[in-house]
């Protein structure tokens, strides 16, 4: 990340910095595919998955769609594998049966993409067309590599074997927030963007919202809190469930957080191959938007809306604009958040004061992804760009949305705009929760 805004760059100094964050996305997308053999590169190890060489060549097909073949404008390198790689041609469980590019081949094509992709960077003014200027198009693809690196390291989470994958356990508590809830004043703010040269469509245009007053968690809830509500029967009591997530919890047969496990007496997990004991001051990870909705209605509160979540982590009472991120506008350093697998898992409560909102309001942005309860619906004056399948074509439908990303989510591809979405039943993925309530009229008088 630089401290220069993309918006102010010139050329040279965007070009370099888009080679920079190309370099990184693979030396990540590297440790994920190099730290298995071929056997576990071609192998399907969830139905909800794909194989990790997949994800891999599927990354190098968009990469050669946008840079090599439009911005390039050069031939196709090997246009018999399009289809291969179509994530809507394809369900993740059908994707292990088709004739796949070996490991090696996949590699050799990846390298030559790339190759030509920088080649691209090279000649293209980074200007004079919506699609180049300020390097969008290349952000993009730098955010679409990013973005699959998580799923392939979700991938890894689900692979069963010895640990393959190492980093540095994340940092303790610092400064847990000095009180469990804050208030968020009635009135406007401004949802979404319009100047973040690499923002997605789904985070524009830029808007303004009005909000009653509301009151927040200051920190996702724990593993400590949600197994509270896991040995007081939560499972199995269907008062705190809606009617399909009750169907769901039955049908699925839920009784705790995926990879959790009760033993001697305590909860234990698993994660990345790895079996110990549930840390009580981490937030709770691996939960469904039911179960998180249940566990709500259980402790008296709900899930907060998308635009209660993102006026919690942008708006500043002070100035009354939306900063890019919680603690302001500068891009995400080790010290504001847990982010880009540079750890293995969530940071306990308090790890990151530094990464707080004006109101204090801790670990927006990373850790975990956190369950809203809002549907996944366009923006007033959304614009399809520069395609339908990254976001027009999932409005509706039963989507969730997710936002703040996880420690698996890179800082290149989460902002305080970003936008997530998936279906209500996802447990694989890095998902967890705060929750919000209505501000009594007393406290919103308080504020008035």
């Amino acid at each position: 990340m630089t401290d220069t805004p993309l918006i102010e760059m010139t050329a040279d100094t965007l070009r370099d910095h888009v080679t920079a964050e190309l370099a990184r996305g693979r030396a990540r997308s590297a440790v994920l595919t190099e730290s298995v053999d071929e056997a576990d590169l071609v192998r399907q190890h969830s139905p909800l998955m794909s194989p990790l060489v997949w994800d891999l060549a599927h990354i190098g097909s968009q990469e050669e769609l946008w840079l090599v073949r439009d911005v390039g404008g050069r031939a196709p390198l090997r246009p018999e594998i399009d289809g291969l790689y179509d994530a809507f041609q394809h369900s993740r469980a059908s994707r292990v049966e088709l004739p796949l590019l070996t490991p090696e081949e996949t590699r050799d094509y990846v390298a030559q993409v790339r190759e030509k992709a920088l080649d691209a960077l090279h000649d293209s003014r980074l200007s004079g067309r919506r699609l180049e200027e300020h390097a969008f198009v290349f952000g993009m693809i730098v955010q679409h590599e990013q973005q699959h690196d998580e799923t392939m390291l979700a991938t890894h989470q689900l692979r069963a074997g010895a640990p393959v994958l190492n980093a540095e356990p994340p940092p303790p508590p610092v400064a847990p927030p000095t009180a469990s809830e804050v208030l968020v004043p009635a009135g406007p703010f401004t949802m979404g963007t319009s100047t973040e040269p690499w923002a997605l469509d789904n985070e524009r245009p830029a808007h303004r919202v009005d909000l009653p007053a509301f009151v927040i968690d200051t920190a996702p809830v724990t593993n400590g809190r949600y197994a509270e509500f896991v040995d007081a029967g939560g499972y199995t009591d269907p008062r705190w469930w809606s009617e399909e997530g009750w169907r769901h919890r039955v049908e699925g047969d839920l009784a705790a957080p995926l990879f959790w496990h009760r033993a001697d007496g305590r909860w234990w997990r698993r994660r990345f191959g790895v079996v110990e004991p549930v840390r009580e001051d981490e937030p709770v990870v691996h939960v469904c938007f039911h179960e998180a909705a249940a566990f709500a209605a259980w402790a008296g509160r709900r899930l907060p809306t998308e635009a209660e979540w993102e006026k919690a982590a942008r708006w500043d009472p002070a100035t009354g604009r939306s900063r890019r991120y919680p603690w302001g506008d500068e891009d995400p350093t080790p010290e504001h958040a847990n982010l880009g697998q540079r750890h293995l898992g969530p940071a306990p409560v308090g790890a990151y004061p530094k990464g707080a909102s004006p109101l204090g309001v801790h670990q927006l942005i990373g850790d975990v992804w956190e369950w809203t309860s809002s549907g996944w619906h366009p923006y007033p004056g959304f614009q399809m760009f520069p395609y339908p399948e990254y976001s027009e074509v999932f409005f509706g439908g039963d989507y969730r949305v997710l936002r703040g990303g996880s420690f698996g989510a890179d800082a290149a591809a989460v902002r305080g705009t970003f936008r997530n979405w998936d279906h209500p039943i996802r447990r694989q993925i890095f998902s967890g929760f705060r929750c919000a309530r209505d501000a009594t009229p007393a406290e919103a008088g308080r504020v008035a």
